[in-house]
């Protein structure tokens, strides 16, 4: 994934949640109402941090864990705890914004390696759901644990140690969870131990007893496909009273939906549709029911963009074309999808999901790529200022702003507003844009008014396309300018682009017509490498620079002066295109570009190159100082020698002027840059 973010690699890695350690059991004799011993007699539980083993002082339970349950049934106040932990939600995302609590259950299991009684605790930050739900204590080298035992009185003890540092109980230090420096002790045959050793020795320990092994667990969940709705696809499965769930036999395949449905909020409507849910079973004939949840819509989306060669194949997903649209030719590392553009909400679904189904699909052999997307851009959002009122006890109402008076203050910036009808008082802020507050702006009436190529352009300008982008109307009327401006210039040089030798003789032009030349040609190179980046503001910002270039060309009236603005007007048209493809069309048509040789059309016209032999320069610039002091700029021969630039130094007037007659002591040259005359 070396084309995509880092940002978006990095939310992929910790959704995925790879985590290499050790999964072990502290045993007990813990019985349940039923005289059996709970979970035959061992909590498990998962650490990466196996050589702080022996700091263990206390273990955490997930509210809803078998000991935990086990627990409040002779607890009343253990039970109210629990019952507290369920209000407060149970996701990731909402535990680690919730104070870290816990509750001491009464009950004890013992330490596998030290037979140590050790307490267990129910906590609300542990999740049921992930890993055994449960987890070791060691409150001097975990930070969760240090707050979490501080809190609570629970014994801190540490068995890990970084040469140089002095470990304190008053507060928390980074080096107590050092991996890297750190070895282990106060912690028996484990002492002197680096981290890595420690852990591969604990487990060996843990494995003799057979309580234990190194295990590598995983963060992310089976995917759950179905919904109980309507739209998506369906999933071929019948439900048999006699065989059970029966596939769909392959002839029968696709199994399509009515499409006379009216979904009318009461449920599924498919179950309310016998013509679609009773069928025979396919293995016994006997009457039987299709399943009527349907896929998940991100099922459909994680592969649609290799459909798309072929679209026309009812046999297969699909075929050869595929594989060239996927780039399966090309060597390891480059394959995929060239581009792919979507926001960053997608990262750890729409994303994940494409990923995972293009490896299912190559190990099906369908298809010959690892990774559906080469290069990925996550587009910012679109900003613009949004006007509300909340009532005491409500929501946000938002307000379009045609029914607002607006109110700035000194330098004109919007400070707020108040409804025109009635005088409500109004926030404002910048937000995102969204139907859902009322600032959206119509592209129809902006089309309508200033065209397309003004929106296009002034959201490829405002900021680069992984930023947020703040919607200014501003803007957009200086987008229009822009564009008056190009077509300006070829109304005003009309006859004078028509009439240009299409050829450009650098060896005929003048010295400003080579300077001209040489401009749109170092813009153009850059221009180019924008593109392939992805950097469109600098782009269209390169577009300016031509334009201003070309209309401040005078020139001397020639047919070479006037070829090299026919070529720099051409260049500008088709680096503009992709921005401004309506107006670049038609002015490409007109000034008869089309109509050159090897040009054609604007969208198979050839990318611009730039031309080397015009990068020359005849004659270079460099900054004169004297006594390290700048005082003035001289022009040099580009293949002028050290010698030469040194003699013309010396005989500049500037030099002469502020050297006061005094000789040279020393002369420096800064090949390409600056002389400084040393006196």
């Amino acid at each position: 994934l070396s084309g995509w973010p880092e940002r978006v690699r990095l939310m992929q890695e910790n959704w995925i949640g790879k985590s290499e350690g050790v999964r072990f059991a502290f045993q007990h004799t813990i019985h349940n109402a039923a005289g059996q011993l709970i979970d035959d007699g061992q909590l498990w539980v998962f650490t990466t941090r196996a050589d702080t083993i022996m700091g263990v002082t206390f273990c955490a339970v997930a509210p809803e864990h078998p000991l935990a349950l086990h627990a409040s049934r002779s607890n009343p106040a253990l039970q109210a705890f629990i019952d507290e932990c369920k209000t407060g939600g149970t996701t990731e995302a909402e535990l680690a914004t919730q104070d870290k609590k816990g509750m001491r259950t009464g009950l004890q299991v013992t330490h596998p390696l030290t037979g140590e009684s050790v307490d267990v605790w129910v906590g609300n930050y542990v999740l049921m759901s992930y890993g055994d739900g449960a987890v070791m204590g060691v409150p001097a080298h975990d930070e969760r644990d240090f707050a979490f035992a501080k809190k609570y009185g629970i014994a801190i003890k540490p068995v890990i140690q970084v040469e140089g540092e002095a470990f304190s109980q008053a507060a928390w230090a980074d080096w107590y969870g050092d991996k890297q420096r750190a070895v282990c002790v106060n912690s028996g045959v484990l002492d002197g131990l680096t981290h890595k050793d420690a852990v591969s020795k604990v487990a060996e320990l843990l494995a003799a007893r057979g309580i234990g092994e190194k295990k590598t667990t995983w963060r992310l969940r089976d995917w759950g496909i179905s919904r109980q709705r309507y739209w998506g696809t369906p999933i071929p499965i019948i439900h048999c009273g006699t065989c059970g769930p029966v596939p769909v036999p392959e002839k029968d395949l696709p199994v399509v939906l009515p499409e006379d449905v009216v979904p009318d909020g009461s449920g599924n409507p498919l179950k309310l549709r016998p013509d679609f849910l009773n069928v025979a079973c396919p293995r016994c004939g006997q009457p039987a029911q299709r399943e009527t949840d349907t896929m998940d819509t991100f099922v459909d989306s994680s592969w649609y963009f290799m459909r798309y060669t072929a679209p026309d194949n009812a046999q297969q997903m699909v075929d050869e074309r595929t594989d060239y649209w996927m780039g399966a030719a090309n060597a390891p590392g480059e394959r995929g999808m060239d581009q792919y553009i979507g926001g960053i909400e997608h990262a750890i679904l729409h994303l994940l999901y494409a990923r995972f189904w293009t490896k299912v699909m190559r190990d099906l052999g369908l298809v010959k790529v690892d990774e559906p997307f080469k290069k990925l851009l996550t587009q910012g959002m679109v900003l613009k200022g949004a006007f509300s009122h909340k009532p005491e006890g409500a929501g946000k109402n938002y307000y379009w702003e045609h029914e607002i008076d607006v109110e700035r203050n000194a330098h004109g910036q919007i400070i707020g507003g108040k409804l025109k009808d009635g005088g409500l008082a109004l926030d404002y802020e910048l937000t995102t844009m969204s139907k859902s507050k009322n600032n959206g702006v119509d592209p129809q009436q902006l089309i309508d008014t200033l065209g397309a190529d003004t929106a296009r352009l002034f959201v490829m300008f405002a900021s680069p396309p992984e930023q947020t982008l703040e919607w200014n109307d501003s803007g957009v009327e200086g987008a229009h300018r822009f564009i008056k401006r190009v077509w300006g210039f070829a109304a005003k040089n009309d006859a004078l682009l028509k009439g240009a030798p299409t050829a450009v003789n650098q060896a005929e032009l003048a010295a400003d017509a080579k300077a001209l030349r040489r401009e749109v040609h170092v813009v153009l190179k850059q221009i180019s490498y924008d593109y392939e980046r992805m950097q469109y503001n600098t782009v269209v910002s390169g577009g300016m620079k031509l334009l201003n270039a070309l209309e401040g060309f005078k020139g001397d009236g020639s047919a070479a002066t006037a070829s090299v603005l026919r070529e720099g007007y051409g260049i500008l048209l088709r680096t503009l295109y992709p921005a401004c493809p309506h107006l670049t069309h038609v002015l490409w048509q007109d000034l008869g570009y089309a109509a050159q040789p090897g040009m054609g059309e604007l969208l198979d016209a050839p990318w611009p190159v730039a031309d080397e032999a015009a990068l020359v320069q005849d004659e270079i610039e460099l900054m004169l100082q004297v006594n390290g002091k700048l005082r003035g700029a001289l022009k040099v021969p580009a293949g002028a020698d050290k010698a030469a630039i040194e003699a013309a130094a010396l005989a500049h007037e500037e030099f002469i002027r502020f050297s006061e007659g005094k000789p040279a002591k020393k002369v420096i040259v800064v090949p390409g840059r600056l002389v400084n005359v040393v006196v």
